[in-house]
């Protein structure tokens, strides 16, 4: 995958959170889901973009495992969601297997880099 294709997917990734975690009730949980959720979805994008401009092999990993980090953080938001059925599966789940896909990309992209000289 090219690395603006991954930009735009990563950003599209938070648009999308962003766009659920504004469909969450007003309650203390709600609440409280939609700030943590809007902040790790947001930073995936962020930090992928500043990844896309590290100086050297160890800042790249070390920028892109933030990324994979903040990635996963999504995953877990998103599945407290369902499991405490603040919204209906079906809304959730597209956003599940993004974060899944990115997270396997994220990976992918780490051990290659760790690999190269």
């Amino acid at each position: 995958m090219k690395i603006e294709d991954l930009k735009k997917r990563t950003k599209e990734f938070a648009h999308r959170c962003v766009k659920l975690a504004m469909a969450l009730p007003e309650t203390y949980l709600g609440n409280h889901i939609r700030g943590q959720l809007i902040r790790c979805a947001t930073s995936v994008a962020s930090n992928y973009r500043a990844t896309c401009l590290a100086q050297s092999k160890a800042s790249f990993i070390s920028k892109l495992s933030i990324v994979l980090e903040e990635t996963d953080e999504s995953y877990f938001w998103l599945e407290f969601i369902i499991d405490e059925k603040v919204l209906k599966r079906k809304l959730v789940e597209p956003l599940l297997k993004e974060a899944d896909e990115l997270t396997a990309i994220f990976i992918s992209s780490r051990k290659t880099a760790r690999k190269r000289n």
